[in-house]
């Protein structure tokens, strides 16, 4: 019973959504992302680094480079559910995503991803 009722508490769990950085700890250029499933998108970022695979090919040169232990990943903002089960959270997060890449840029930092 235990096992089931565990099963349930998972599938019904609010999955993290939001605003993870990823930083360059030998240069301090950042990579700014958004996800609606931060811990998968994060582990897909560190899988296709290691494989060299990352679409974003300064960041995959760049651990090339500096090796993986140079990077660190974190979660910086989490956006919060509605109460609406439709509700589609792309724009909100691509705004969240823009405004946090402009507070980096704001304190002198370069990312990665900048437009």
């Amino acid at each position: 019973m235990e096992k089931q009722e565990l099963k349930k508490k998972y599938k019904n769990s609010e999955i993290p959504m939001g605003i993870y950085k990823i930083t360059n700890l030998a240069n301090g250029k950042i990579f700014v992302g958004s996800s609606r499933n931060l811990d998968a998108r994060i582990n897909r970022h560190k899988f296709e680094l290691k494989f060299g695979s990352e679409s974003n090919k300064e960041l995959l040169n760049d651990i090339k480079q500096f090796g993986e232990k140079s990077f660190e990943f974190e979660i910086i903002d989490l956006l919060k559910y509605k109460d609406e089960p439709d509700y589609d959270y792309t724009e909100d997060l691509e705004t969240l995503e823009e405004l946090w890449k402009e507070k980096i840029k704001s304190l002198g930092k370069q990312v990665y991803n900048s437009n």
